[in-house]
């Protein structure tokens, strides 16, 4: 028998178990903070419609570390099937191309008709695109709730080639903007519930705060899910190390891939960027700093992420908002989660779990179903659809 300090190896296994079990039972099995104003109309919808609030969140016992939850999350979506679309390439005014990815059924219903069949619009994240994991787990929830389901693919991803040296950013709503006018013009009476992952709920937020009330006849109800809502925190968390940095390396490497597949276009006489010093690129600010801060005419990195960053423009925001974050996520620490903001404004609500990573939120001891992400979509979806009267003021 083996001895520790005196103590049998067993009882030391024994009482390990013992120490982790009441840590798991008392510091992460926990109902997910709710954050929202408590006399809004919101909160009251959110309060009797969507009993998964009053839920306990039950994380992945043997996965709690933030950026294992992140990683594996991803692994256990990545075997979901390859969804099969039926694609529409919107021009832009300025010569810009963006594609659609219809779900192919929900194309079929949606094709031709302007009645009332419910549309969510999915966003995805920085270099997202609509075979993304996360989005795919959306496209099947959304299904399932009898919604039409459409994937905004930004400008060169999904397969799609620039057309100009444009391509996105937090900041900028334009084309989103223009995307849910062409689709409220082409189904008038649709209601539409628009949701962004990570970089892309940046650009729904944005959208949000920067339409303010025009966008209420358009969108019904949004939700973002992990959402980095004040950048300068997020930045910073990602620039710690050791291993936040290596994340930040490597969603930099993607992103100056990214850049050189498209080098034929971005890389042109006339533009204020230095092509060579954006694929020098080693960090996401370094990135942004080099090039999309030149693309979008913002005086430097710290005017762009003063811009993208939601915390002080939520009073703008009329459409409800449902957030979704985990206090945990490497991408945004808890204290770069607005919670007091949000109970000062009328339309913004964001939901903190206890554990869950980056667009991870796994959940019970087999983690191949569904994950808290997806209950709480479709129970919001759910809900805002057949309630319209309910959610909005």
């Amino acid at each position: 028998m083996f001895y520790f300090f005196g103590v049998p190896g067993g009882a030391w296994v024994a009482l390990s178990a013992a120490g982790f079990i009441t840590y798991y039972f008392s510091k992460c099995v926990k109902v997910p903070v709710t954050a929202v104003k408590a006399d809004s109309k919101f909160g009251r919808f959110l309060e009797s419609h969507l009993s998964i609030l009053q839920e306990k969140y039950w994380p992945t016992p043997w996965c709690l570390e933030a950026r294992l939850q992140t990683i594996l999350g991803s692994l256990f979506r990545s075997q979901l099937p390859v969804i099969d679309y039926e694609r529409e390439l919107v021009d832009l005014p300025d010569g810009g191309v963006v594609a659609l990815d219809w779900h192919r059924s929900a194309f079929r219903a949606t094709r031709g008709r302007e009645d009332a069949h419910p549309i969510v619009l999915l966003v995805p994240g920085l270099t997202g695109s609509s075979q993304s994991d996360y989005i795919r787990s959306l496209i099947l929830v959304s299904e399932r709730i009898g919604a039409s389901c459409v994937v905004l693919n930004q400008r060169g991803r999904g397969g799609v080639q620039l057309k100009t040296p444009r391509t996105y950013c937090a900041a900028n709503s334009d084309d989103l903007g223009y995307v849910i006018d062409r689709l409220h013009s082409a189904h008038p009476r649709a209601r539409i519930v628009l949701t962004g992952i990570s970089l892309g709920g940046m650009i729904v937020g944005n959208y949000l705060q920067q339409q303010s009330a025009a966008a209420v006849d358009k969108v019904l109800a949004a939700m973002i899910i992990s959402v980095p809502w004040n950048v300068f925190v997020g930045t910073a968390s990602l620039e710690t190390p050791v291993i936040n940095l290596m994340l930040n390396k490597h969603l930099a490497e993607c992103l100056v891939d990214s850049v050189k597949l498209h080098e034929k276009v971005i890389n042109t006489a006339g533009v204020p960027w230095d092509f060579q010093e954006v694929v020098k690129s080693r960090t996401i600010r370094e990135f942004d700093a080099s090039f999309v801060v030149k693309q979008f005419g913002f005086r430097d990195v710290e005017d762009y992420y003063s811009a993208a960053t939601l915390t002080d423009k939520l009073h703008r925001i009329k459409v409800p908002l449902l957030g979704l974050n985990a206090a945990d996520d490497p991408f945004i620490p808890c204290s770069g989660v607005p919670l007091e903001a949000v109970q000062k404004t009328s339309h913004v609500a964001i939901v903190l779990t206890s554990h869950g990573g980056h667009i991870g939120f796994m959940e019970g001891m087999l983690p191949f179903g569904q994950n808290y992400i997806d209950r709480i979509f479709a129970e919001y979806c759910r809900a805002a659809l057949a309630n319209p009267e309910l959610i909005q003021q």
